[in-house]
């Protein structure tokens, strides 16, 4: 009677929680006993049966008493004649603690040394993002979660999720802190389901104090692997763990992101790393020499060669630093001075193709930020005046700064036709006559965006 019960139940389930889930977690429940209003369950592993009782319990009880078997708990072992997992009523008592994974089994992406808070120069650009690092690193109760950090190439996401991770682990060496890349969580997923060890790695992943995923977008597209971290992310979240993630861009501008994920991203903190500016640059060159100096003693440095580089090289932080490792590296193999001239000679291909380059992203975003409105809401299609004015500056910028043609604009506006664009294009001309506002509004953004 207990497996007749038992399967009219399971086909029930398959209705209630899904195909996927159903197989995941249900199909390999195996019902033992059935007695004094308790169901007893075998299942593979202690985690296996935590997350089922939490997950689905509620599901389980509800179809059994509904094909006439009174259940009042729940209760899982593992393994045949096995000593039951500590018993949780769904909905009831505290959640037993789950077992932990030995450290040997959690091996990550290797952090950088460099990576760390100290030698993170602090700028306008990326105050916030610093700031709310630091309170992450802290290791104290979560207050945010995720913590979500965003932005271009070399802004120094990495750099600051490294420096958690190596703060968290000097601060509080017996958290499980695991950094690795989306790429990573995605190749481990795939070897997992190869070697039909998902249950495994569901028990790893879900082991760890602090989880760190670097490059998220990357994920985008793939659905197996958004499918796991979607419910990685949840127990994490659901365990009060924390969870710390990087992307190129906004949780809601990444392609191919179920949307699901997309919310579940933005529930927490969502800090954009904005494009470095001068004095920003500046910073991070003056730190720089401090450590060449020691490297190249006797190397002199002529006034004028930083700022020089500030102001050139502007496209990220990387091809900065490197450009003056490269800088210094050749004054000493040639023994001369460090000057403008040399620093044009020895970097003159960074410096080409560093010449300002403005793109349609980064004009849209900084339009958005000046007139305090969602990026979405600029490109997408609300027609509030509070919208549509940035909207029309951000075509007209686009159309001044850049090289590209009115379809290519209008492509970059949520697929507007080109003549709507020329409509914006000419609507500001006019007004730009008349509103003195708007006049030093595209003054400054001008400056801004050159500059």
């Amino acid at each position: 009677m207990t497996n007749e019960t038992w399967g009219q139940v399971r086909e029930e389930l398959i209705k209630r929680v899904g195909k996927h889930n159903y197989a995941t977690w249900i199909e390999p429940l195996k019902l033992s006993q059935l007695k004094n209003g308790v169901a007893r369950f075998e299942v593979p592993t202690i985690f296996f049966g935590d997350w089922v009782q939490r997950n689905y319990g509620d599901h389980i009880r509800s179809q059994l008493n509904s094909a006439g078997t009174p259940v009042d708990r729940l209760e899982f072992a593992v393994g045949a004649g096995s000593a039951p997992a500590t018993p949780r009523v769904a909905g009831q008592g505290s959640q037993p603690a789950r077992p932990r994974v030995p450290d040997e089994e959690l091996p990550g992406a290797p952090l950088d040394a460099r990576f760390t808070f100290d030698t993170f120069v602090v700028g306008k650009p990326n105050e916030l993002a610093h700031a709310a690092a630091r309170r992450v690193a802290e290791g104290g109760p979560v207050t945010f979660n995720p913590l979500f950090l965003y932005g271009g190439v070399g802004l120094g996401k990495t750099h600051l999720m490294h420096a958690i991770a190596h703060d968290l682990q000097a601060r509080r060496p017996e958290l499980r802190v695991l950094y690795l890349s989306a790429e990573q969580f995605m190749y481990r997923f795939v070897q997992a389901l190869r070697d039909r060890q998902v249950m495994g790695f569901k028990e790893l992943f879900r082991s760890v104090d602090v989880l760190m995923v670097d490059d998220v977008q990357f994920i985008s597209g793939k659905d197996s692997t958004q499918e796991e971290f979607f419910h990685t992310f949840n127990a994490l979240v659901d365990a009060n763990k924390q969870i710390v993630i990087s992307a190129d861009r906004a949780p809601g501008e990444i392609k191919d992101l179920e949307d699901r994920i997309k919310s579940r991203l933005q529930c927490g903190l969502v800090v954009d790393l904005h494009p470095t500016d001068y004095e920003l640059r500046l910073g991070i060159l003056q730190q720089k020499v401090d450590y060449y100096r020691s490297q190249y003693r006797g190397l002199v440095l002529a006034d004028g060669v930083l700022e020089f580089l500030a102001h050139r090289i502007t496209t990220n932080v990387r091809v900065l630093e490197g450009a003056l490792t490269r800088l210094f590296a050749f004054a000493s193999l040639v023994g001369r001075e460090i000057t403008l001239d040399l620093a044009q000679d020895c970097l003159a291909d960074i410096l080409r193709s560093s010449d300002r380059k403005l793109t349609i992203e980064e004009i849209q975003r900084k339009v958005a930020e000046h007139y305090n409105v969602r990026l979405s809401d600029l490109i997408g299609p609300k027609r509030l005046r509070t919208i549509a004015r940035p909207r029309q500056v951000a075509m007209y910028l686009a159309k001044q700064l850049t090289p590209r043609s009115l379809p290519e604009i209008g492509r970059r506006f949520g697929g507007r036709d080109h003549t709507t664009i020329m409509h914006g294009v000419r609507k500001i001309e006019e007004l730009m006559q008349t509103d003195s506002q708007l006049a030093d509004d595209l003054q400054l953004l001008r400056r801004l965006l050159q500059g």
